[in-house]
């Protein structure tokens, strides 16, 4: 477990299949992502029981994010790696905080953690994601944790009304 006073970073149990469940199943979070169908249980069950293996295995490592509320810990996000790369020591980085905990300077604190882990325990030597033109609070927020935007990928994503660019931002570990 990776931990501050009001924030830490977990392994994936079997009880936050749930939570997962509905997180990954909303629709307006899709175009951020690859995903085109709604997940089952049975899949999301299968993840976490996948979990435990290493990443060197299977490419990604999910961790939960936990933060202080009156006393007590609660689920309020999930970071990702993904495209772990060895030979290369790269990965994607995703993170997802719930809306009604957005704005609280939880993801900052979380993506912080992460860049740490990923570079001084992992061993990265840069770190990448991937950001919806519009969505500029993403932006700002890996901006503001050092990433550089590199690219353009100019009607990237497809949305409702047409389609979108995918900025591009690595961050490498200096």
């Amino acid at each position: 477990m990776i931990v501050t006073n009001d924030i830490s970073l977990r392994a994936v149990e079997p009880s936050d299949v749930q939570t997962m469940y509905q997180w990954e199943n909303q629709m307006e979070l899709w175009t951020v992502g690859n995903t085109l169908t709604p997940f089952s249980k049975a899949v999301l069950e299968k993840y976490v029981k996948h979990a435990t293996l290493d990443i060197y295995q299977t490419k990604q490592l999910r961790l939960m994010i936990d933060a202080r509320e009156n006393e007590s810990m609660v689920t309020i996000g999930m970071i990702d790696l993904f495209d772990f790369d060895p030979y290369h020591s790269r990965a994607g980085v995703g993170i997802l905080i719930n809306q009604k905990h957005r704005n609280k300077g939880y993801a900052g604190i979380a993506l912080t953690l992460f860049i740490d882990y990923c570079f001084s325990h992992l061993g990265l030597h840069q770190l990448y994601c991937h950001i919806n033109a519009d969505n500029e609070p993403s932006q700002r927020l890996f901006e503001s944790h050092g990433f550089v935007q590199t690219g353009i990928r100019k009607d990237w994503r497809k949305i409702k009304n047409g389609y979108i660019d995918e900025l591009v931002y690595q961050r490498i570990n200096q």
